[in-house]
């Protein structure tokens, strides 16, 4: 196994741009509008996003530099003079029109109206939402933090939601349904990702009882050459190793039988796979079960 490794002091900021940018990925797009001291409606996409806090409850995204010419962005300039601001959630549907209101049009310009996005007024900040997106979160600005004042520094903005505006099509039983929803993710280079319902999948979550761990499982177990890292996280859910009854009841099936019919390496491996096919379908307790019985 080897790696390239850099020194960031050596890399160009382009060079590290592509670094981080890439590998943290995919990232959520924070579509944020706001008004100037006069009025002026802006609206730029953010993929420096996501949700911090519930307690209170805070997003925080970065708006970064100009790495051309160091010179902050109107969102910066905007929040600094209203300290309030309105993010709207980005769709796979709207990811052109989305990248379009990216562009660094001169101050002052609406990008709702370039774009061609529509706006709904907010109840509680000046900024209005996009009547676009699912869902919209109305924020007041608790901080801004600034990293530095060079090209590609970033400005970090704290924002407590104040009010959550939700589209019935994507909400299920007062929630967000996450199938419904198709948020659009922004990977490195010009490259997105959309969250496609039939290529999401859940897994089992760590209970309030602490599982058993990778650790615990046995040296065969910990080195097969079947057995995936997902598949010795999913076994590591188990609360206890297998007891002797288990054990016992699982000799007695045709299951156990037919895996025994193989002989020397080809057995233990045919229990290895009969193990990672119960994983893949959820059966963790009896993949660590017939994985003990071999």
């Amino acid at each position: 196994m080897t790696f390239q490794s850099f020194d960031t002091k050596n890399l160009t900021l382009q060079e590290t741009h592509g670094f981080l940018l890439t590998s943290v990925a995919p990232r959520p797009i924070a579509l944020v509008s706001t008004v100037d001291k006069d009025g002026n409606v802006n609206l730029a996409p953010f993929s420096n996003f996501n949700a911090f806090s519930t307690n209170p409850p805070v997003l925080v995204f970065s708006a970064s530099r100009s790495g051309r010419t160091g010179e902050t962005k109107d969102t910066y300039k905007n929040i600094k003079e209203t300290m309030e601001c309105c993010i709207s959630i980005v769709e796979y549907a709207m990811v052109h029109q989305i990248s379009f209101a990216s562009t660094e049009f001169p101050r002052g310009v609406n990008e709702f109206v370039k774009a061609g996005l529509t706006t709904i007024p907010s109840e509680y900040v000046k900024a209005p939402r996009v009547a676009e997106s699912p869902v919209h979160f109305e924020c007041k600005v608790n901080q801004v933090i600034e990293l530095g004042d060079q090209g590609g520094s970033g400005n970090l903005f704290l924002c407590e939601v104040i009010k959550i505006h939700v589209n019935d099509r994507v909400m299920k039983d007062g929630k967000i349904d996450p199938l419904k929803i198709h948020q659009a993710g922004r990977c490195g280079l010009g490259y997105y990702v959309n969250n496609d319902p039939e290529r999401m999948y859940s897994i089992a979550q760590p209970q309030s009882q602490i599982g058993i761990g990778v650790d615990a499982l046995n040296e065969t177990i910990k080195n097969s050459s079947v057995l995936t890292g997902n598949n010795l996280g999913q076994l590591a859910l188990n609360q206890t190793l297998p007891t002797a009854e288990e054990i016992t009841d699982f000799r007695s099936t045709e299951s156990y039988k037919y895996l025994k019919g193989f002989e020397g390496e080809e057995c233990l491996k045919q229990f290895h796979k009969a193990a990672s096919e119960m994983l893949n379908n959820g059966n963790l307790r009896l993949a660590l079960i017939c994985l003990y019985s071999y």
